[in-house]
C-alpha cells in the first residue's frame, strides 16, 4: 500500500476522533517519513509508509494530540518543541502578537517583554522574533514547562535575550525584582472548571494551564491588579481571553485604571484585550 492509499484509510479511521482527520493523517505520515507535509503530498503515490506510522495512528485514535505525538508545533513562524507539560500553542494566540505589532507601529519598539505563564515560550519567542532588540523575561509555575521554554529559546537562537524564572502568581512576592516592561503578554488559564472539552484537551493538556475556577476568571482577578506596577507608562499588557469573557475582564481592567482595546481572531471572536495606561497616548 502506498502512502497515498494509507492516508485515505487513516483519514477514514480518524474521522471518529478528529475534526481534521485528513490533516492529522498527513502530519503524522510526514513525521513518520521525516518529510515536510508539502513534500509528502508531492510524493505520496511513490512512497511506502514506514512501519511506525501505525503506532502513531493508534496514539491519535486514542485522542492524543498530534502536537504531542510529533513533539513539536508551529506557531507564528517558529517551530516549537512541546510536551504534555505545556499547553499546545494555537493559532488563536497569534492574535496577541498581531495586537503587539499594532500597538508599537510608528512608536518606539519594546525593549523589555514579560511573558506570564510562558508554557512552551510561544508568545515570548514570537514577540522576540519581531522586536529583535528586546530582552525577554518569562515566568511559569511549572519547572517542567520552563525547561521546555528554555530549550526552545536555546534552539531558536534566543538564549542570549531571555531569562526564565520559576514563579507562581498565586504566591506572595512573585513580582519581586522583575522591574517594569514595555510589553506584557499572557495566556492564562481561562476555562470554567466544569466546561465540556474535547478528550484530546481534557485528557492530555495540563489542567493547570486550562482551568480557572467556576467562571474561568480566577487568574485574571489575581493578575490584572499586579499589572500597573509591572507596566511602563507607554507600555501595553495583552491578555488572551475566552469566548464571552470580554465584558467581565474589561470591567476588571477598567477598575485598575486601564484603557482596554479588544482584538478579534480569524473567527471574528474577541480573543485578546490590550490594557494600557490612560496617559500612554
Amino acid at each position: 500500500m502506498s502512502a497515498s492509499q494509507q492516508l485515505v484509510a487513516a483519514t477514514q479511521l480518524l474521522e471518529r476522533v478528529s475534526d481534521t482527520p485528513r490533516l492529522d493523517a498527513e502530519l503524522l505520515m510526514a513525521h513518520a517519513l521525516g518529510l515536510s507535509r508539502n513534500n509528502l503530498l508531492l510524493r505520496a503515490r511513490d512512497l511506502t509508509p514506514p512501519a511506525e506510522f501505525d503506532a502513531l495512528l493508534q496514539r491519535r485514535l486514542a485522542h492524543e494530540p498530534v502536537a504531542y505525538i510529533r513533539g513539536y508545533q508551529e506557531f507564528w513562524d517558529l517551530t516549537l518543541a512541546v510536551t504534555p507539560d505545556v499547553l499546545i500553542p494555537r493559532g488563536d494566540s497569534e492574535t496577541l502578537i498581531e495586537a503587539a505589532q499594532k500597538h508599537f507601529a510608528g512608536s518606539p519598539l519594546p525593549l523589555r517583554i514579560l511573558d506570564l505563564g510562558t508554557g512552551s515560550g510561544a508568545l515570548l519567542l514570537a514577540s522576540l522574533s519581531i522586536f529583535k532588540e528586546a530582552q525577554g523575561v518569562a515566568i511559569d509555575a511549572s519547572a517542567a514547562a520552563l525547561a521546555v521554554a528554555q530549550g526552545n529559546a536555546e534552539r531558536l537562537g534566543f538564549a542570549g535575550s531571555t531569562a526564565f524564572f520559576h514563579r507562581d502568581w498565586r504566591d506572595a512576592g512573585w513580582t519581586d525584582d522583575l522591574g517594569q516592561f514595555d510589553l506584557i503578554l499572557c495566556n492564562p488559564p481561562y476555562i470554567e472548571t466544569d466546561a465540556e472539552l474535547a478528550p484530546q484537551v481534557r485528557a492530555y493538556e495540563p489542567a493547570s494551564a486550562l482551568f480557572a475556577g467556576a467562571n474561568g476568571l480566577d487568574d485574571y482577578k489575581l493578575l490584572i491588579p499586579r499589572i500597573p506596577a509591572l507596566l511602563k507608562p507607554s507600555g501595553v499588557a495583552i491578555f488572551e481571553i475566552g469566548l464571552g469573557q470580554h465584558e467581565a475582564i474589561t470591567r476588571l481592567a477598567t477598575q485598575q485604571g486601564f484603557v482596554v482595546s479588544p482584538h478579534r481572531d480569524l473567527a471574528d471572536i474577541i480573543r485578546a484585550l490590550s490594557l494600557s495606561k490612560p496617559h500612554s497616548g
